[in-house]
């Protein structure tokens, strides 16, 4: 419940607050909705509007959003036709009217402190810098913290580097300036229409990094939920969307450097195996494999090493279990908690291997925003001519 002491904060501190959109598209999401809007809800920058999309649920999800809202008059619902996430997106973006933009799932959670953080940081930056995204924990249905994302970060023009590294990680991290949402199309709801739906969002922070620079909160403050059922769990057509997104962003912004290009379709195809692999997809997973044989080798050998020490770690573990003639103890894990301070994200393990990769890419990204830069005075997005960097480095084309 939202106290009376809540309301009269956001009354006073909000007047001078630029106001922030969060747009929630929610289809058949009853189970969580609530638990999401809460923690939309309490958030320390109060001055939002909440808008949640039904796309079409056939539960009780727009029941729910109807029953918060009768508590925090900041809450609007929109219903349409079941058209996907990204549509569902698109329509809220339209109904908006915030400076910003917040796009929140509606089984994720967010830390309290994540609008404010995030409006602090773009608010002291140009408009050049379009965007600010956060880091996330893997959550489940029962908000326990599974996991901790990949604590590799970047700043300032980041397209190529984000073409590999995929640095925002979830549709519930990015806060956004309206306008250049507006500007670079809003999301493509072409891939729900072919079947191949869930990595829109990729698709819409790459046509952003594209063009404009983007900052970063280096704090876990998303719980991006993972669970039997929801879409991200749907590996066939997760990693059939991450292919098709990643071949259309370099068909879009060609010609980028080889070196890049090959960073961005390796690492796209690693990624699309594993969803391979989860889904069973043997013919899948054979043809992408092999496509990534090609050029590299060593990643094959790696996985068949990786495999055995598996196998090897199983059998282990079901011995161990049978001797004991009990099954190990279900581990407590610690609960995502909107309220407590994030911890420090540790600084990861880098190879010299991986350092090198990552300057490389960095210096792309250095091309490409010169490129950029003598627009920022104006502020004039347009789209990159990369030839302009190729004829650059006639005698270095594979940066």
């Amino acid at each position: 419940m939202f106290s009376s002491s809540d309301k009269n904060l956001r009354d006073v501190r909000h007047v001078t607050q630029p106001l922030v959109s969060v747009v929630i598209p929610a289809f058949n999401a009853a189970r969580f909705v609530e638990r999401t809007l809460r923690s939309a809800g309490r958030q320390t920058y109060r001055n939002l509007e909440i808008i949640v999309v039904n796309d079409g649920s056939t539960d009780d999800t727009a029941k729910v959003v109807e029953q918060v809202a009768l508590e925090d008059s900041r809450i609007r619902l929109l219903s349409t036709a079941n058209r996907g996430v990204a549509a569902a997106r698109n329509t809220g973006i339209q109904a908006s009217t915030g400076r910003f933009l917040a796009f929140l799932d509606a089984d994720d959670l967010w830390h309290q402190t994540k609008i404010e953080k995030q409006v602090n940081a773009l608010e002291r930056l140009s408009p050049q810098w379009a965007a600010v995204y956060v880091l996330h924990y893997i959550i489940n249905h029962d908000d326990e913290i599974i996991r901790s994302c990949r604590p590799v970060v970047a700043r300032g023009y980041i397209y190529a580097r984000h073409l590999t590294f995929k640095y925002v990680g979830n549709g519930s991290a990015l806060l956004v300036r309206r306008d250049v949402a507006l500007e670079i199309g809003g999301f493509d709801s072409s891939y729900a229409a072919a079947g191949i739906g869930g990595c829109e969002d990729l698709d819409f922070e790459l046509r952003l990094a594209a063009r404009y620079h983007v900052e970063v909160i280096p704090e876990r403050l998303v719980g991006y939920r993972q669970y039997p059922g929801n879409m991200s769990s749907n590996h066939l057509q997760m990693g059939q969307s991450a292919l098709e997104v990643v071949r259309r962003s370099l068909a879009a912004n060609a010609p980028l450097p080889k070196y890049a290009m090959k960073s961005a379709t390796n690492a796209t195809q690693k990624y699309a195996f594993w969803e391979f692999q989860q889904a069973r997809d043997t013919y899948l997973s054979l043809v992408t494999i092999w496509s990534i044989s090609r050029s590299e080798p060593y990643f094959v050998v790696r996985l068949v090493l990786d495999k055995c020490l598996r196998l090897i770690q199983r059998c282990l573990r079901l011995v161990t279990t049978t001797a004991n003639g009990q099954a190990p103890p279900r581990m407590n894990r610690p609960k995502f908690d909107p309220q407590i301070a994030p911890s420090p994200v540790e600084r990861p393990d880098e190879t010299a291997q991986f350092r090198r990769h990552l300057m490389r890419l960095t210096e792309v990204d250095a091309k490409l925003s010169s490129i950029l830069e003598p627009l920022a005075n104006g502020f004039a997005p347009v789209a990159i001519n990369h030839k302009s960097l190729l004829r650059s480095r006639t005698r270095k084309a594979d940066i």
